[in-house]
């Protein structure tokens, strides 16, 4: 048995057969004019699913809401143009063995006023606080965060009719959602506010929302993160009953898999508990719901998420203790992000015993759909 097999055990979530355990993870490209993916998206995408990648988690792919991005080349999720160019996607993955789902997104108060396609839009949040708990716009009404819940929902039931075989809600990193779960930025006395399980309720109803859209047998994923991009230290849960409460939330509202963010998946999440060999947040995740995790970090890289994004180069991280812990079913997925980005047939590699044949991760990458 190869060291790695475990990574291609198939898994049933739903009404999904995912043929491995091996994710894309999401990760924004900027490759389409006008919010409209076009043909290069769709073969950027087929030669990942034509090369052993389980499921495709695409791009943060924006809701219909005014200010959801701050870059004019990030795809839409709702114009008719970008629909048709998503279903183009789909099929063309379809044609290879993988799985595929949007990932639904709505940058919040991380855009910048006045840029993006829509630049004269206020950008939404949850009581108009910045990243530092400033005030700078007011409070959304309840009917308006009803309306954002429901974009969220709407781009879910597109991606049903579209065929797609799983959703994304992008919860991490302080964008939208995340800005409800962070108490500096979210302020509100109402239903949404107060403690941190109370502040998941804007991420519970989006659920709710899209399992009424999507049905049955389409898997819900949620992407979240302790980290933010403006704190790599916080912590939402600065305990496990913490986080159970905080998860239990995202659980009862139908979610089926936790997409858990950190920047270097082989750090123990609750150090002061079980030590620094302890379990990372997708591991705590799978102990605390059950459900379906996935982990990802810094996959066969040795650098960070954000210090490629600032042009730092990263070497291949060695990945038997991770193929070790997903065999011992401390959790279920692996989403590999930059090494994918690099060379599409990084899993077939992986697979095929073909390690000689890894490159190290090059920044440049960033500017070429590989």
């Amino acid at each position: 048995m190869s060291p790695t097999s475990p990574l291609f055990d198939p898994i049933q979530i739903r009404g999904m057969h995912v043929p491995n355990r091996i994710v894309m993870a999401p990760m924004t490209r900027s490759f389409s004019p006008g919010g409209i993916p076009g043909q290069d998206v769709a073969d950027y995408y087929a030669r990942r699913a034509a090369a052993d990648v389980g499921l495709i988690i695409t791009e943060g792919t924006t809701v219909d809401r005014g200010g959801a991005s701050n870059d004019p080349r990030v795809p839409n999720f709702h114009a008719e143009a970008a629909l048709e160019g998503w279903k183009t996607v789909v099929d063309a993955v379809h044609a290879g063995p993988g799985k595929i789902a949007p990932q639904i997104w709505h940058m919040g108060m991380m855009r910048k006023p006045g840029t993006g396609p829509d630049p004269d839009a206020v950008s939404d949040s949850p009581s108009g606080r910045t990243h530092k708990g400033k005030q700078i716009q007011d409070e959304p009404t309840d009917s308006e965060v009803a309306d954002m819940v429901m974009a969220y929902a709407n781009a879910a039931g597109e991606a049903a009719r579209l065929g797609f075989d799983s959703i994304e809600i992008h919860g991490a990193h302080g964008y939208l959602v995340d800005e409800f779960f962070w108490g500096m930025m979210n302020t509100r006395s109402d239903k949404y506010g107060g403690d941190l399980a109370a502040r998941a309720t804007f991420a519970g109803e989006i659920i709710s929302e899209c399992r009424r859209q999507v049905g049955d047998d389409m898997p819900i994923i949620l992407r979240f993160s302790q980290w933010k991009q403006q704190d790599y230290t916080a912590r939402l849960a600065e305990t496990p009953q913490e986080l159970e409460a905080f998860l239990r939330v995202f659980a009862d509202a139908g979610v089926d898999v936790l997409h858990a963010s950190q920047r270097r998946w082989w750090e123990p999440e609750f150090p002061e508990i079980d030590g620094e060999t302890g379990l990372n947040l997708a591991a705590w995740c799978k102990k605390l719901t059950g459900l379906t995790s996935v982990t990802v970090g810094s996959v066969g890289l040795s650098s960070d998420f954000i210090g490629a994004f600032r042009g730092e180069d990263s070497t291949t991280h060695p990945i038997t203790d991770l193929v070790e812990r997903l065999d011992k079913g401390e959790f279920d997925m692996v989403a590999v992000g930059r090494a994918l980005l690099q060379d599409p047939y990084w899993a077939q590699k992986i697979r095929e015993g073909r390690t000689d044949e890894l490159m190290d991760y090059d920044a440049k990458a960033l500017a070429t759909l590989y």
